[in-house]
């Protein structure tokens, strides 16, 4: 990082407290006649609508703090990368033009890469496109991921076998370009502005009972009622197989139970989990955060990184 950090960046698996972390910084700079904004950096944050099953922090609990990149979408909307990095990026350059700290907050790693790192997109084939999507509704996931790993194993091993639409994607960028999919990941070494990235981190024995435990309180609080009431102006791919929503949908369609839907979405949120530890762990100069320790302690930890790095930059 060269310069003073212009974002911050707060990264880590879902569950690890790090929207609470945000607010928690964006509230103490403000104390401190700093004024900062949020941006969401989480793919299924940006459908409206899409509330319990997102862990979305309610306008109610957002401190009076300005946040960008909620509610964007429609459910029946597909989310874009590419799309996202523009208007992410636009926000981070308003919140700076009103003399305010962006901090861009969430797990969905390609799209904080898209953000915090010099990343370009590969292009794209309307009819490469339109021949895989036919294979993956005839043949499944399981099959496209196979062929992606012949091909190249990194960005299958970073997919999942269960990301149809990214599958779809490396195979197409694969096809046109005649590149690996990774080569169209972000040169991390590079970041598009002075960064500091603050990583949340917990054990695994911590972490599963914690995840475990909040999918049960999302039931509980609704989630079901949540996707009946989403259904009828319809869902798009990417919110009906979101982790959650598509087993909420098949518990109303009367395929599973609700324990079923229950233990299949605390199956693949730890899943999830594991990937994104597997993401962050390669960003490099990562100030990284115990997220079992107290809020202050987690907080003090944050602004000390805040205050080293614009403190080296002089």
């Amino acid at each position: 990082m060269t310069g003073p950090p212009q974002l911050v960046s707060i990264v880590g698996p879902t569950g690890t407290g790090k929207s609470d972390l945000a607010l928690d910084l964006a509230t103490a700079l403000r104390e401190r006649r700093r004024p900062a904004a949020i941006g969401n950096a989480d793919a299924m944050q940006l459908y409206r609508g899409m509330d319990i099953g997102t862990a979305k922090v309610p306008p109610t609990e957002r401190r009076g703090i300005r946040h960008h990149l909620l509610d964007v979408l429609e459910p029946r909307e597909e989310a874009s990368v590419a799309r996202y990095q523009t208007a992410a990026r636009e926000a981070i350059e308003d919140i700076r033009t009103r003399g305010a700290v962006p901090i861009l907050v969430g797990g969905s790693g390609l799209y904080v890469s898209s953000v915090v790192y010099d990343f370009s997109f590969p292009g794209t084939d309307a009819g490469v496109r339109l021949r895989l999507e036919e294979e993956l509704a005839r043949s499944g996931a399981g099959r496209l991921h196979t062929r992606l790993r012949e091909v190249d194993p990194a960005a299958a091993a970073a997919i999942g076998p269960h990301n149809g639409r990214r599958l779809v994607r490396a195979l197409e960028v694969i096809e046109i370009s005649g590149r690996r999919f990774g080569s169209g990941l972000p040169a991390e070494a590079r970041t598009w502005l002075p960064t500091l990235t603050l990583g949340l981190r917990q054990s695994r024995e911590q972490l599963v009972p914690r995840l475990d435990a909040r999918v049960e309180r999302m039931w509980t609080a609704g989630l079901v009622d949540e996707v009946a009431a989403l259904r009828p102006a319809g869902l798009g791919v990417t919110a009906a197989r979101a982790i959650g929503y598509a087993q909420a949908l098949a518990q109303l369609d009367g395929a599973i139970g609700e324990r079923a839907a229950i233990e299949q979405t605390q199956a693949l949120t730890r899943r999830y989990a594991r990937r994104q530890v597997s993401w962050f762990r390669r960003y490099a100069a990562t100030r990284w955060i115990d997220a079992d320790a107290p809020a202050a302690d987690r907080l003090a930890t944050a602004l000390e990184g805040l205050s080293t790095a614009s403190g080296a930059a002089r």
